[in-house]
């Protein structure tokens, strides 16, 4: 394996070995770089316990002692070190209610799939499968080790992991594996919100969030845990506008149109119609009267469920709720265009937009028009220096309260749309429209 090691992962390798003590590569990263992709994180497995590995690092994080891991932390980067074990009864769905040391043949053994029970020896160059992970690699193939309903049943977070893993690297389940997947999605149910939100995240970034919506939908996950979502399969949608199909045939076509979203943009995409089901109407044509609004507080609900921060719920339930915006653009008024245009979403709102268009009808006018409206105002003419502030207000003789900000907003109104250029011009506007004596 053409391998190139990042130096810190070495470091930590080459000092364990130094005092002793047996040092590999293990899961993820071996898997990535036998595909040729880099490492996001790397993981070492040793026979060195946590003591033993702090008394040989100057800075260590005990995050799971009771287990056998620490973190070694170089120049910011954390390398998690874990302890080769065999794992015990596990009695919660999610960790062993005992532990004790093994060797690596153990270790690889007690691990999810085998695609990820590889270890490698950057000092030999020698990649170590004990459990048929390089077939699977080859075959492109997500097997659990061992037991598949055995592997689920000892953390259902696995169900999620198998998809993700399917979906991120283009490989098929295994069948069996598919088959015990499917059997328990209920028990997907038991893991935390925040579990199953950080690993749906990284379905949606992480690439082929298409393919994984679809295991999602196809094993009964995604109806255990975004009921909403599922709701969107067979939501018919107008032809003219929709020849793709139905709903949920678009969300997933969206994702395809998307490049390396932040997680508030994935989750808005994937939440952008789920507003469509309880608002759709059958009239002349078929319609979904205010679905973006109802959308935005299902949205809303989901994110909370989820445990998302105030941050992310907020961003997502706006982009939701602002998604038909540009549909508008053209008729705005130049004050309320150029507000949407220097809105903190904006950039990540038009990104969505321009999926949404491609997953559909393929017109990018309004994307174009946006881009072209960027281009002719610089950043200061979408946001000029105001012309009044409270304290000139105040200095008019008015009491602060509600009717500052109708009159501030009036103001910049104007002066976005070209009809006031000064601060002279601001006092006469107000004295007009509000009937403020300036001499007063």
């Amino acid at each position: 394996m053409d391998a190139d090691i990042d130096a810190g992962a070495l470091c930590v390798v080459e000092t364990l070995r130094r005092a002793g003590f047996q040092a590999l590569l293990a899961g993820g990263c071996v898997r990535d770089l036998a595909l040729g992709r880099t490492p996001k994180d790397w993981d070492v497995a040793t026979d060195a316990g946590p003591a033993e590995v702090a008394a040989l690092f100057e800075h260590t994080v005990p995050v799971g002692a009771q287990f056998g891991i620490s973190l070694v932390v170089f120049d910011e980067v954390a390398y998690e070190v874990a302890r080769f074990r065999r794992d015990g009864p596990y009695r919660d769905s999610r960790r062993p209610t005992s532990i004790e040391p093994a060797d690596a043949r153990a270790d690889a053994a007690r691990r999810d799939f085998t695609i990820n029970g590889l270890f490698y020896d950057p000092t030999s160059g020698e990649l170590l499968d004990y459990v048929g992970g390089q077939r699977d690699l080859h075959a492109k193939v997500i097997r659990a080790i061992g037991d598949p309903a055995a592997r689920f049943a000892e953390d259902h977070l696995r169900l999620l992991r198998a998809v993700r893993f399917a979906a991120r690297l283009g490989f098929a389940i295994d069948p069996a594996t598919w088959d015990a997947l499917c059997a328990q999605a209920e028990s997907i149910a038991s893991v935390s919100a925040e579990r199953i939100r950080d690993e749906l995240t990284l379905l949606l970034t992480a690439g082929g969030a298409g393919c994984g919506l679809r295991l999602l939908e196809q094993s009964g996950l995604l109806q255990a845990v975004l009921p909403e979502v599922a709701a969107l399969r067979d939501v018919p949608q107008e032809a003219e506008f929709h020849p793709e199909g139905d709903v949920w045939t678009h969300v997933q076509l969206l994702f395809e149109h998307l490049d390396e979203p932040s997680a508030e943009l994935a989750w808005s995409a994937l939440l952008h119609d789920i507003g469509k089901p309880p608002t759709m109407v059958r009239a002349e044509r078929i319609r979904f009267y205010g679905h973006d609004a109802v959308g935005a507080s299902l949205a809303a609900a989901i994110c909370g469920r989820l445990r998302m921060s105030n941050e992310a719920r907020r961003r997502i339930c706006t982009l939701v709720a602002d998604h038909m915006r540009i549909s508008h653009v053209r008729q705005m008024r130049p004050s309320t265009l150029m507000r949407l245009l220097r809105a903190p979403h904006f950039p990540e709102l038009l990104l969505l937009h321009r999926a949404d268009c491609l997953a559909s009808h393929g017109q990018l006018d309004l994307y174009e028009f946006c881009q072209a409206q960027l281009a002719d105002r610089k950043k200061e003419c979408l946001r000029p220096p105001a012309l009044l502030t409270g304290d000139d207000l105040i200095a008019l003789g008015l009491a602060p309260g509600p009717l500052f900000r109708e009159i501030l907003t009036a103001v910049e109104d104007a002066q976005l749309e070209g009809r006031l250029d000064s601060y002279q011009s601001a006092l006469r506007f107000v004295q007009r429209k509000f009937c403020v004596d300036p001499a007063a």
